[in-house]
């Protein structure tokens, strides 16, 4: 299972948790299509470098004349639901605005729908919280895991005015989840200043477990703050696959025969298998009894996603029966990197084996996104960052 775990020793904010997720493989080009499907306008994300102290990571900012930056909690609602988001991404940002919306109430001894989000109105945090949920998603997480976030100390301007750190909604946000705070480090103290913000704090407190489980790491990002500190100001997320004993975390063939079924049909089938949790799925032609022709629908399931998967089979086939059988594979650890092509950056996947990286792939959305855009062929696009990753592969291999 693939997971990401937030370092949060300089706390956290919604910027700062998109920018850790670039700067760990997460595809601007792809970012900016998916937030595309919600209905907003006049802005533009800009991913830069940044680095502080020695460090180096990714700056996310959202470039905005947002002249409606106060929204309702229910005006946000509605701009969620009416998107064209994913069901999940949906889910996980309802939810996270409705966590804030509560913790907002309950201070401002406000009606949950009539709650006034200020700084969290804008159309700068909808993007981070968002861009955030809809990139896990790009990235393959399935789990979110963090340690206790450092929260800052001293005070703060908000729209009410002077306000203590941490701020009253952030205090709220990990009251209401049972949330740690890391014990601050003498430099801290001595060095007033907000941390984690009400949108760090939700996005952490809704999406994430505060443990730090035993995972291999395979990617890990910096995301920098605007803030100038004596330590270097930004939040770390570390992507890697999840261990664990072989019962809970191991993988299972599941297969099945269909000869009675409209062929059109399978291409939802392989849909709903795979926002079950499926790993792989394929189809194979075969010939069965009485020379009929039929089809194999061959499944790789995670075994905690057995259950969702074999449901997802019944009731989208006609299938009458699921064969499971035990299986193990070899696998080549991954990490993504941007080559800078003739038109643009592009993300292309690293294989790494025996420490060693052996090859890379363009992402093909990426590349046909960018011969769209430059009326080009796409085999163009792909070939130049293909040769740019050989590049970059024979450099480290020297």
């Amino acid at each position: 299972m693939k997971i990401a775990y937030f370092d949060p020793f300089s706390g956290a904010s919604g910027d700062m948790m998109l920018g850790a997720l670039v700067d760990a493989g997460l595809s601007v080009t792809q970012l900016s299509t998916e937030l595309s499907k919600i209905d907003l306008g006049g802005y533009r994300v800009k991913a830069g470098k940044a680095g502080q102290h020695g460090i180096h990571g990714t700056r996310v900012t959202v470039e905005t004349n947002d002249e409606a930056s106060h929204r309702h909690w229910s005006d946000i609602r509605d701009l969620i639901e009416r998107s064209g988001l994913d069901a999940p991404v949906k889910q996980a940002s309802l939810a996270v605005f409705e966590r804030l919306a509560v913790a907002e109430a309950k201070i401002h001894d406000s009606d949950l729908d009539h709650v006034h989000f200020h700084e969290v109105g804008g159309i700068d945090a909808i993007v981070d919280i968002c861009g955030t949920c809809i990139g896990l998603a790009l990235l393959g997480v399935e789990a979110v895991y963090s340690g206790p976030p450092q929260a800052g100390s001293g005070f703060a301007q908000s729209m009410h005015g002077t306000i203590p750190v941490p701020a009253p909604a952030t205090l709220e946000l990990l009251a209401n989840a049972g949330a740690p705070l890391a014990k601050p480090i003498p430099a801290m103290l001595e060095t007033p200043g907000e941390l984690l913000t009400p949108t760090g704090a939700a996005l952490l407190t809704t999406l994430a477990t505060f443990e730090r489980p035993s995972f291999s790491p395979e990617a890990i990002g910096y995301g920098f703050g605007t803030k100038e500190f004596p330590w270097p100001n930004a939040l770390r997320v570390w992507i890697g696959e999840l261990a664990g004993d072989a019962d809970e975390h191991g993988e299972i063939l599941l297969e099945t025969n269909i000869d009675d079924m409209n062929p059109q049909f399978f291409s939802l089938v392989l849909e709903r298998v795979f926002d079950a949790g499926a790993l792989d799925a394929w189809l194979t032609p075969v010939t069965m009894k009485k020379g009929r022709p039929g089809t194999v629908i061959s499944v790789i399931a995670p075994l905690d996603r057995r259950t969702a998967i074999e449901s997802a089979l019944i009731e989208n086939s006609s299938t009458l029966g699921i064969r499971a059988t035990a299986i193990e594979r070899v696998k080549t650890a991954r990490r993504m990197e941007t080559v800078v092509s003739r038109w643009g950056e592009i993300p292309v996947k690293i294989r790494i084996w025996n420490g060693r990286a052996i090859d890379a792939m363009p992402e093909y959305e990426d590349c046909a996104a960018i011969a769209r855009q430059h009326d080009v062929p796409v085999r163009d696009v792909w070939n130049d960052a293909y040769r740019l990753a050989e590049s970059w592969i024979g450099q480290r291999m020297r």
